[in-house]
């Protein structure tokens, strides 16, 4: 299986490795944020500049382009993950620069608190129905997920996000059905949930091998996490939050970590259908 020569046409379906192929898959996971939703959209514009004002406080003698360089590299790796382990690479940040740093729960609720003032208004909408659930999605992402579970696959929804909000916000969305393996995100136990312990869990309990899982989503995480075990990918590098164009920088880390096709959307059903069913 060869890696393609990697083009990028913005807003369509990129093959990054010629022949990866889902066509005995059993089981989807999808990660939420991003990949499903759009609801936090906007929210590394919120954790960047609370970590960087923090930073510039301890007068490190880095440049403000230094330190959002290591911010954005460190969200990055951490990407896809429960929120806390952020929190606690950036705490790590703060103590190298010298700095006495907070308990990570600290630094998540003031975190969580500045979110929630960004997407109140979004949650609203919803619960009183001013927008319909397709505004605050992935285009094409309610389609593909029904294409799938039609098709026989197991469906899963992981997020980083602490379980009791993002099973909210999926209920909002109405994608709840649709997930029959379950619903699943962050909780206070961290030994209790991640990405990889619901990927093991799919193995040892569901009659699923590795290969036969394919995975979407945004962040390292994920990605990663359906690689190690043989699975297929597909990295949702979307510019939030239209989501009609590819970023390039998430492209290119998605590529980075084993991404096997990139996507802005999922509005491309019957092509993305083809690429990963039909070879």
């Amino acid at each position: 299986m060869g890696i393609l020569a990697l083009t990028n046409n913005k807003n369509s379906i990129e093959p990054v490795r010629h022949g990866a192929s889902a066509r005995h898959a059993k089981a989807a996971v999808f990660d939420f944020d991003g990949t499903v939703s759009v609801i936090r959209s906007g929210w590394i514009d919120v954790m960047t500049p609370m970590m960087m004002e923090i930073l510039l406080d301890l007068k490190s003698g880095e440049s403000e382009g230094e330190l959002a360089t290591l911010i954005r590299e460190m969200i990055w790796r951490t990407t896809g993950k429960e929120t806390i382990y952020q929190m606690m690479d950036f705490a790590s940040l703060v103590s190298a620069r010298g700095g006495r740093p907070l308990d990570p729960r600290e630094y998540k609720k003031m975190y969580l608190d500045r979110l929630w003032d960004k997407i109140v208004g979004r949650i609203e909408d919803l619960k009183q129905g001013r927008v319909a659930p397709a505004h605050y999605m992935v285009p094409g992402a309610r389609h593909w997920i029904e294409a799938l579970k039609e098709r026989g696959l197991k469906m899963y929804l992981a997020s980083g996000t602490d379980e009791i909000y993002m099973r909210e916000e999926a209920r909002l969305l109405g994608v709840t059905p649709l997930f029959d393996g379950g619903v699943y995100g962050a909780q206070d136990d961290l030994a209790s949930f991640s990405k990889k312990i619901l990927i093991q869990r799919i193995i040892s309990t569901a009659g699923v091998r590795g290969e036969e899982i394919v995975g979407f989503g945004d962040g390292y995480v994920e990605i990663e996490e359906v690689k190690l075990v043989g699975g297929v990918t597909v990295g949702v590098a979307s510019q939030e939050p239209a989501c009609q164009e590819v970023d390039e920088w998430k492209r290119q880390r998605l590529i980075g970590v084993g991404a096997d096709y990139i996507v802005p959307n999922f509005l491309e059903h019957e092509r993305l259908t083809e690429l990963l069913f039909s070879q």
